[in-house]
């Protein structure tokens, strides 16, 4: 025989505090996390995670650092280069065109 269980009265809804999202958030954001993982963990729903991480304004992790130095010097062979608005591109003669097109990409305006 099975044993059911009523619960009565208003359903309300699970409150968590703003440091145990900040907690989570961050559990997901380390390397090779797991968010279903970590939501389960924390019985919580995967989406969640996700709204409180957007809500966060920490969406774009995940993305790798850029850094940009002046060339030691001028470039040498033949090349293309692309100017943007704040951003000088140099494609040498021997570029895969898969790598100039996601470079290009990654820096367009």
């Amino acid at each position: 025989m099975s044993q059911i269980t009523v619960i009565s009265g208003t359903e309300r809804r699970r409150v968590w505090t703003d440091q145990q999202k900040r907690e989570w958030v961050a559990a997901v954001s380390a390397p090779g996390a797991n968010v279903a993982e970590i939501a389960r963990r924390a019985d919580l729903r995967p989406n969640q995670i996700y709204r409180w991480r957007r809500q966060m304004g920490q969406a774009a992790q995940g993305f790798a650092e850029v850094r940009v130095h002046p060339d030691p010097a001028p470039a040498t062979g033949a090349a293309i280069i692309v100017e943007f608005e704040r951003a000088i591109v140099r494609i040498p003669a021997g570029a895969s065109p898969g790598l100039v097109s996601a470079v290009l990409r990654s820096v367009k305006p």
